[in-house]
């Protein structure tokens, strides 16, 4: 069973064929960083008219790369959530597809995409084929906009244990470099600069006691304060920033890896998952895998971040499950949360 998958939700653009949601066939993607990085930070308007742009021309690259008939069973698209602008974008071009070429479409919830590129055989960050993940496994979705931990009973069938109270561990990220002037992406700077530290600074966890949630605003402000304190951004040497960057990351890893691993031991979770943008940081990745009791399933980074394959390859699980396709009235639910969809609780 081939599926094409289409992404938009933010500012990468993403069309990828998948075969039985397991291998890559052919995957196409554009990243709008460049774009949005003299802004500090993704404009909506300008990332919904670049996904317009975008579109017909990675449709036909991907064609082309993979030079032969697509022979598709099913088209996927994320519908939320996301920017509503983007996301509309990406659900139309879906339907425009799913109707010229007579296959079914089916919606696909973002954060579940990101789970499921872990099914992905060749994806894996050590390059291994480690087959299928074993459930009931618990997944840290963390990006950009979304830090949840999910307990995965089986396919369809998960529970949302842990989410953020407040900001999001990678727009923590962004917003901490943005404080030390590093620019914008966040997560990749703060990793590369904070390889250069001697001296990580001390900062807050952002846990929550007597509950698995998560908070990161006060993390976010202690960096302020602390800038504050040395004369502001324009007064930091290099040496400075990278100990700063360092013992931000250092905190935020710590926190992130404890408190997946805490929930897995406490649900008796046969293995843990990582997916999401901020999963591609090498630093928490080895600290899941340093402190891990079992096995460990992590996309290599270019699947941590939005893509059209992890798309492709959730609907195949759904279509396998017996879903029915969604009609001409699949719209886009900007506000779609972990939950909202059929066979969660």
């Amino acid at each position: 069973m081939r599926v094409l998958g289409i992404e938009s939700s933010c500012d990468e653009t993403g069309i990828a064929v998948v075969e039985d949601g397991r291998r890559i066939i052919v995957h196409g993607l554009s990243s709008q960083a460049d774009i949005h990085a003299r802004f500090g930070g993704v404009v909506p308007e300008i990332a919904s008219r670049q996904h317009l742009l975008t579109f017909p021309a990675l449709l036909r690259d991907v064609v082309q790369r993979h030079d032969g008939e697509l022979n598709l069973d099913a088209i996927a698209v994320t519908y939320g959530p996301g920017l509503a602008g983007s996301l509309l974008v990406g659900v139309n071009f879906a339907k425009a597809l799913a109707m010229a070429w007579n296959l079914p479409l089916y919606g696909v919830h973002h954060l579940e995409g990101h789970v499921y590129a872990n099914w992905i055989r060749d994806g894996q960050w050590d390059g291994e084929d480690h087959g299928d993940p074993v459930l009931p496994a618990v997944a840290l979705i963390v990006s950009g906009g979304h830090t949840d931990i999910v307990l995965i009973e089986a396919h369809g069938r998960y529970k949302l244990l842990s989410e953020t109270r407040d900001d999001a561990a990678g727009e923590a990220f962004d917003k901490v470099a943005r404080l030390l002037g590093l620019g914008y992406p966040g997560g990749p700077v703060i990793e590369r600069v904070a390889r250069e530290a001697s001296d990580p600074v001390r900062l807050p966890s952002p846990l929550i006691r007597d509950s698995w949630d998560f908070s990161f605003s006060g993390l976010k402000t202690a960096v302020l304060r602390l800038v504050n304190e040395r004369g502001g951004t324009e007064a930091l040497d290099q040496a400075a920033i990278a100990n700063i960057a360092a013992g931000f990351q250092q905190t935020a890893v710590i926190a992130l890896a404890d408190r997946l691993l805490e929930v897995a031991r406490a649900t008796g979770a046969q293995s843990v998952m990582l997916s999401g943008g901020v999963a591609a940081n090498a630093a928490l990745g080895a600290e899941v895998l340093r402190k891990a009791e079992m096995p460990v399933w992590r996309p290599r980074p270019a699947l941590c971040t939005d893509n059209g394959v992890m798309i492709a390859a959730r609907a195949a699980f759904l279509i396998e499950q017996g879903a029915q396709p969604d009609d001409g009235a699949l719209d886009a639910v900007p506000s779609l949360r972990m939950g909202m969809t059929l066979g969660a609780t």
